[in-house]
């Protein structure tokens, strides 16, 4: 996958986002075309960084909250085309610019409003327009930013062994920027954009106002499983709009709870049902528990089948059953176990669960 690029524009953003006046200091080196840029700086700089960020996988619904690389959306009303969204108009004139200036003119305009989100920092802040000749007559657009690295030191002589280098960008955590989304070589998505930063970041999210992100796994569970409890009040709790005020006033709170504990309230019949129901809609939904230090993590559709959940006296059991047993990294006396019978594992539990009270 070779990327040819037509125009690129190289700023240097000095001061970090605590000093907002500085953060807004700026400068612009130079805008190239595609012939000043093979005989560049820049091209060793950036050589195989656009396959690399085309190629980066992305999950259109992540597994975790936080991730590095996401699939963004331009927003826009029913009835309303692309061209409605200011971001994807901006994008648009970058793709389509027809000589350096014009390029140079939106780049800076674009530049101007990150300037104007609150995680700015000094460095590298780049512009470019690419062509992937293989499969596209009309380029791509990225956007590339890559910060100061602290305390980088070059080698020099003998005498002063090193010197110190003020502004060095590194291209290993670059953030970055692809529009239009290419899920599949050959293949676009016009209303679609990827995004690469830091996880915990919201460097480029910020000043993307128009563009909306696909919900995560944990974010689609959270919103469904509200839904069916909220279902599951209404029928309990038909009459007596009380009751059901204040269950809904401890849903509100166990559901914002970062730890929550088990809340004793359905049936196992009644949860295999919901799992059921949001399994079928996303097989793949995970489920995390944690038994005091113990962690299990599973797929939602196996509750009930391989994974069960049971009370012993005032503690909990989680039962786990599979075909086969895998052990990794390093080995434990564990590995050599001959399994006693369930029913001998119970009466076990159950012998130490009476000792302690």
């Amino acid at each position: 996958m070779k990327f040819a690029v037509q125009y690129i524009s190289f700023f240097v953003i000095q001061g970090e986002g605590a000093d907002a006046a500085s953060a807004k200091n700026y400068r612009h080196y130079q805008t190239l075309d595609e012939y000043d840029y093979e005989d560049s700086a820049l091209q060793q700089f950036l050589d195989g960084e656009f396959a690399r960020i085309a190629k980066r996988k992305v999950e259109r619904n992540p597994r975790a909250e936080q991730v590095p690389t996401k699939i963004g959306r331009f927003i826009t009303e029913p009835g309303f085309e692309l061209e409605s969204n200011p971001n994807y108009n901006l994008f648009a004139r970058l793709r389509y610019a027809e000589n350096k200036q014009d390029f140079l003119n939106v780049g800076d305009e674009l530049l101007n409003a990150y300037l104007n989100t609150s995680a700015v920092r000094g460095g590298a802040f780049l512009v470019a327009s690419a062509k992937l000749n293989q499969y596209f007559d009309d380029p791509f657009v990225f956007i590339l930013k890559c910060d100061f690295e602290p305390k980088i030191a070059r080698i020099t002589d003998e005498k002063s062994l090193l010197n110190q280098v003020e502004m060095a960008i590194n291209a290993k955590n670059m953030k970055s920027i692809q529009y239009p989304f290419m899920p599949e070589e050959g293949m676009l998505e016009p209303a679609e954009l990827k995004i690469h930063q830091s996880s915990h970041a919201r460097y480029f999210e910020d000043f993307l106002k128009y563009v909306e992100y696909e919900q995560s796994m944990p974010e689609i569970l959270h919103h469904q499983v509200l839904g069916l409890v909220q279902e599951q009040l209404e029928r309990d709790y038909e009459h007596k709009p009380e009751e059901r005020e204040q269950e809904e006033k401890d849903l509100e709170i166990w559901a914002a709870s970062e730890k929550r504990e088990l809340q004793e309230k359905w049936t196992p019949t009644q949860v295999m049902d919901a799992a059921n129901y949001l399994a079928q809609q996303k097989p793949d939904l995970e489920m995390r528990i944690k038994l005091d230090h113990i962690s299990v993590k599973a797929q939602l559709a196996d509750y009930g089948r391989k994974v069960h959940i049971a009370r012993q006296g005032e503690r909990y059991v989680i039962l786990i059953e599979g075909d086969y047993l895998h052990f990794e990294k390093g080995v434990s006396p564990v590995e050599l176990l001959r399994p006693d019978d369930l029913h001998a594992v119970i009466e076990r539990i159950t012998r130490e669960e009476e000792n302690d009270r």
